[in-house]
């Protein structure tokens, strides 16, 4: 399956951070290739927490875990991300977010992301980073109301103290349709002020 480029690249940084026993988040667990992903790096000994607030994506994401034989070190919530702060406890390596809907053709393309939602997830993962951990945010905004998320996630990482975070925006910038923005969030410091 060839990755589109800043699906490509996601996986590259996850490459380079995440390891065998690591705990990771899948933000948005979707049709579960993120959560697959993450699942054979982290191995036995590692854990992904997916969250995704429909049952739909949460079926397919078990479908393609069970067929590839990842169930062991996968928790599967169907809620929304804004329940990571709560229902997450361990120190993280890595939290992935691919923000926007629910791709597939028989999808429902009116349940999407939003800010609010979404800035409070990002806020509880970069709580639960440990030091040189990421947060990856690909940004799909080409849909009514991602706009308005897309500005708000980057207003937001943009703000962010440099004395404690890195912040990395790839983009094309010759692309037509609203092509997908990837944030990366590092962490220096596990004391963040």
């Amino acid at each position: 399956m060839k990755l589109q480029p800043s699906l490509y690249y996601s996986h590259t940084l996850i490459d380079q951070t995440v390891v065998t026993g690591d705990y990771v988040i899948d933000a948005t667990a979707g049709n579960g290739n993120d959560t697959s992903y993450l699942s054979s790096i982290v191995g036995n000994k590692g854990r992904v927490y997916s969250f995704d607030i429909q049952s739909a994506a949460i079926n397919n994401t078990k479908k393609l875990l069970s067929e590839r034989k990842q169930l062991d070190n996968v928790t599967l919530y169907n809620c929304g991300h804004e329940n990571i702060g709560k229902l997450i406890k361990e120190k993280i390596t890595c939290a992935i977010f691919n923000l926007g809907y629910l791709p597939g053709q028989n999808t429902n393309k009116s349940i999407i992301t939003h800010s609010d939602t979404t800035l409070r997830a990002i806020k509880a993962c970069l709580n639960l980073l440990k030091k040189n951990g990421l947060v990856i945010i690909v940004l799909y905004y080409g849909h009514p109301g991602g706009q308005q998320e897309k500005n708000d996630v980057i207003n937001f990482a943009s703000k962010l103290n440099q004395k404690f975070f890195t912040v990395l925006k790839y983009q094309f910038i010759n692309q037509i349709n609203e092509p997908p923005i990837l944030i990366a969030i590092q962490k220096k410091k596990d004391e963040v002020r």
